[in-house]
């Protein structure tokens, strides 16, 4: 059994849960946000069996997509001595943890 975590845009979090649904992947969705720029993102917990890991980081991958976004640095940034214009950064997409379960249990 594996454990999936999968942290995606928000933007993508709907198509994303409602396709592993779809397909009976049991998801628990965690509302986060990223440290960079401190946006809002979705943690996705996916629990499975080591042979489906593939499956799901394909739907993942099909549904969650990379785009890039104007972004005006933080005033902390600023005071360190970074130019304050807007920049273009790189967004969305997936970052995806397999971790081994040792133990399942459902009550």
């Amino acid at each position: 059994m594996k454990l999936i975590v999968a942290i995606i845009n928000n933007d993508d979090s709907a198509s994303v849960l409602s396709e592993l649904t779809h397909k009976g992947y049991g998801v628990t969705k965690l509302a986060t946000s990223g440290g960079f720029l401190k946006a809002g993102n979705s943690t996705l917990l996916i629990g499975t069996e080591d042979e489906k890991v593939d499956d799901v980081i394909s739907i993942i991958s099909e549904f969650s997509r990379k785009r890039t976004q104007m972004v005006t640095p933080s005033p902390s940034f600023i005071a360190e001595g970074f130019i304050s214009r807007a920049v273009e950064v790189t967004v969305g997409g997936a970052t995806v943890f397999v971790v081994d379960v040792d133990r399942f249990i459902k009550l």
